[in-house]
């Protein structure tokens, strides 16, 4: 059956680029800004690159959204191959990105559907991906979204940040609390929920960051069938193989998803941040 939706995401979805190719996904990357030079996330640098020429600057790199009129030319260019398009991205509450995406849909003549995921890295991945084979199989587009609708609703994500010098130099805390923080060795934790980041908890070693990853992964999906786990990290994949040693004991390997966060997310994260995503079926 021909396809007749496209799906299509930004550049934090942190999807590997085989993925991309096999389910005919389309992204449009995010930018930044890094001693002056703007740069496309995703393709100017690798991501452990990117982290050590972060932490290298003396100031913080700033990102930007992709405009309504790049939006726009995707929209027109699947619109002239007759596809309808899908476009999820990450949560509006974190980025303009789909309010840009909801604005270069009003510009073009296809018929465009713009959905905030209320995600970021893996976790909107999740969607983007569950969309993408529904099309390539020809699923109907009221379908797809109600499909997506239940993957979101069954989501969780966690983040760690290891250092507090980042968010200090971001201007997110004090100079004090940051250096009473290294000083303390302090993790924080946050999750992820309805878009916006809440802190949760704080931890003084990756082991408690590890421990508390699975104390609450076996909490949320007590009862419930584990379908995908996606472990995202900046420059801290010795810490997320950990974690992979210990997902193992509840789930097997094929299930679990290792990336290297795109420089737009380690911006805000610093280096040393881990996450972890998973959804379970409803």
């Amino acid at each position: 059956m021909t396809q007749k939706v496209r799906i299509v995401t930004d550049s934090t979805a942190d999807l590997d680029k085989n993925i991309l190719e096999e389910y005919n996904i389309e992204v449009v990357p995010l930018t930044y800004t890094l001693n002056g030079v703007s740069y496309t996330d995703g393709i100017d640098f690798e991501p452990a690159e990117f982290i050590e020429k972060m932490m290298e600057s003396a100031e913080i790199p700033k990102s930007s959204q992709p405009s309504p009129i790049h939006f726009k030319e995707v929209y027109d260019r699947l619109h002239a191959e007759g596809f309808q398009v899908l476009s999820i991205h990450m949560s509006g509450k974190l980025s303009g990105t789909v309010r840009a995406a909801q604005q270069g849909a009003s510009l073009t003549e296809g018929e465009v559907t713009v959905i905030d995921s209320n995600y970021i890295s893996s976790a909107l991945g999740f969607q983007v991906i569950e969309a993408a084979k529904m099309a390539k199989k020809g699923a109907m587009l009221d379908k797809i979204i109600s499909h997506i609708e239940q993957v979101r609703k069954n989501t969780f994500l966690y983040v760690s940040v290891d250092t507090l010098e980042h968010l200090e130099k971001g201007g997110r805390i004090g100079k004090g609390k940051a250096l009473l923080g290294s000083l303390l060795n302090i993790k924080p934790i946050a999750s992820l929920q309805d878009g916006i980041f809440t802190p949760i908890t704080k931890v003084r070693s990756h082991s408690q960051v590890v421990k508390f990853f699975m104390k609450q992964l076996i909490q949320d999906i007590k009862d419930r069938d584990l379908l995908r786990i996606g472990v995202a990290h900046a420059n801290a994949l010795d810490l997320a193989l950990r974690l992979k040693e210990e997902l193992l004991k509840i789930t097997t390997a094929d299930k679990i998803d290792i990336c290297t966060t795109t420089p737009i997310i380690s911006i805000h994260t610093g280096k040393g941040a881990l996450g972890v995503s998973y959804y379970v079926k409803p």
